[in-house]
């Protein structure tokens, strides 16, 4: 019961091992678990969107998140797996005489054991996205910040880049709320690019000039969009969103703008499109693709996707491209037009690999995912040097071989997990289950694991309700699956696919 009152007082067996059960203090949702024979009174929301964690799960000691699978230290309430970073809030328990009441806030928890920075030497880390700001700040958190820096070429602190196809764009949040938490300790350079890495001086070199040594380097370079090819693609009106500045362009253009012209009908192009359909602008997504999420999902989500966008409004034009845009009218292939005010590339990204590239350092072949390659402990082929995020080509001890992720918290967790590494905290190698979710006006999609292609799937469940689980395979075994409405058995799934890979 959600709403009993645990300053009240709840019998202790209601509160099992591993069992989640919530209650309320103070109008306060507050969840119980005991671990380890003891009760733990934990806030009842994550901390990164808040997500009610009553209806997450309870795993190797920690609570973990129903929405986007962040994770909570259930004795101490640290959030210890991103997209979270702030802590839950902790309560006081009295048990006694077969009852329990939760009877007020808790003292916090002391920070973090510190590191012993004594071998950790000059951390440089190129790229203060996901992985470049997930890094450091574990490694702040732990006492380390004085030993990184962190060099980002955007002139914005580091912010949530999920934001700018979502919440930000949709119009559901503000600027400042993508913000991701203050680096404490950390000498943060925005602004700045790097130039080249001289790897005999163990030094980079910025663009204006200057030159920063570095006992490790950490590549947290990312992806950069790809660019559409079509007369007219490098007009004033045609927008590319990777970046926060390029949410800015893209919300002030979309002001001014009653029609849109997505292109492309992946995950990013249509969330792009609902959120445009959110700031009242009519929609029309061009894709070269029969059907939205084909490749990734199979045509059984795709069409079920093209559906609910439509029933939102938008238009599609599929198996088509633009040939010319002139700033109202886009000509397509097939000679057909489409009329509009704004143009919207969302047609993938790329590996930004030049850094890595220009300083010799190995890399994957595009058939392969590209990227850089790295080992299990994400060291590329110069043992100072690090990649993460979404340059890295980094084994996956459950499929057998080297994949490359662009996902967000894939990105996050990787540059969480060297920081471990560095620490001395973390065994063996890099080895998370990838995962990533995506947001169609109510829909939530997660996707676990990893396939290359979605054509050997099963699905359970009914998929135009959107209560459903596609699995897919990879060599005759279950590797990845699509789920809607079944959040806790995507969280499930993970957990079982983490012990796989521990074994």
């Amino acid at each position: 019961m959600a709403d009993r009152d645990l300053a009240k007082g709840i019998a202790s067996s209601d509160v099992q091992e591993g069992r989640i059960v919530v209650g309320m203090l103070d109008g306060q949702d507050v969840v119980l678990v005991r671990h380890k024979g003891r009760v733990c009174a934990l806030a009842g929301q994550c901390t990164h969107l808040k997500a009610p964690l009553a209806d997450g799960i309870v795993a190797d000691g920690t609570l973990r998140c129903p929405w986007h699978h962040a994770r909570f230290d259930i004795e101490t309430g640290e959030a210890v797996g991103a997209p979270a970073f702030a802590p839950l809030e902790r309560f006081e328990v009295v048990e006694d005489d077969g009852q329990l009441r939760v009877i007020g806030s808790a003292d916090p928890v002391p920070a973090p054991k510190a590191a012993d920075t004594t071998d950790l030497g000059c951390i440089v880390i190129i790229g203060a996205g996901a992985a470049g700001h997930a890094c450091a700040e574990m490694l702040a958190r732990h006492g380390a910040g004085a030993t990184v820096t962190v060099i980002g070429e955007e002139g914005d602190a580091p912010y949530d880049r999920t934001f700018c196809s979502k919440q930000y764009l949709a119009g559901k949040a503000k600027r400042d709320e993508t913000s991701l938490p203050v680096l404490e300790g950390v000498d943060l350079r925005s602004g700045m690019a790097v130039s080249w890495i001289d790897r005999a001086a163990k030094a980079v070199v910025l663009t204006d000039g200057d030159t920063m040594s570095y006992d490790r380097l950490v590549l947290a370079t990312g992806a950069a969009v790809v660019s559409p090819d079509f007369y007219g693609a490098d007009r004033g009106d045609v927008f590319a969103l990777r970046t926060l500045a390029d949410a800015d362009r893209l919300i002030a253009a979309a002001g001014q703008a009653k029609r849109a012209i997505v292109i492309g009908s992946s995950y990013i192009g249509l969330e792009v499109a609902a959120s445009l359909i959110a700031r009242g602008l009519e929609v029309v997504v061009i894709s070269e693709d029969e059907l939205p999420l084909e490749k990734t999902a199979g045509p059984e989500v795709g069409a079920m996707i093209r559906n609910l966008h439509e029933s939102k409004g938008v238009a599609f034009h599929l198996n088509r491209r633009i040939a010319r845009w002139d700033g109202h009218v886009a000509m397509l292939d097939d000679g057909s037009e489409v009329t509009g005010d704004i143009v919207v590339a969302g047609i993938g990204v790329r590996p930004r690999v030049e850094l890595a590239e220009a300083a010799g350092l190995d890399l994957a072949a595009k058939a392969d995912g590209g990227g850089v390659k790295v080992d299990a402990r994400l060291q590329t082929s110069d043992p100072a040097i690090y990649a993460i995020g979404d340059i890295a080509n980094a084994p996956d001890l459950r499929l057998g071989h080297s994949i490359r992720v662009e996902h967000w918290v894939v990105a996050q967790r990787m540059g969480q997990w060297l920081a471990r590494h560095f620490m001395g905290q973390a065994n063996g190698g890099y080895q998370e289950v990838p995962f990533f979710w995506s947001g169609h006006y109510d829909l939530s999609l997660r996707y676990v694991g990893h396939v290359a292609s979605p054509e050997d799937r099963t699905i359970d469940g009914d998929v135009p309700t959107k209560d459903f689980v596609v699995s897919f395979a990879e060599d005759g075994r279950e590797q990845a699956i699509l789920t809607a409405g079944r959040d806790e058995l995507a969280l499930q799934k993970e957990y079982e696919w983490e012990q796989r890979g521990r074994s």
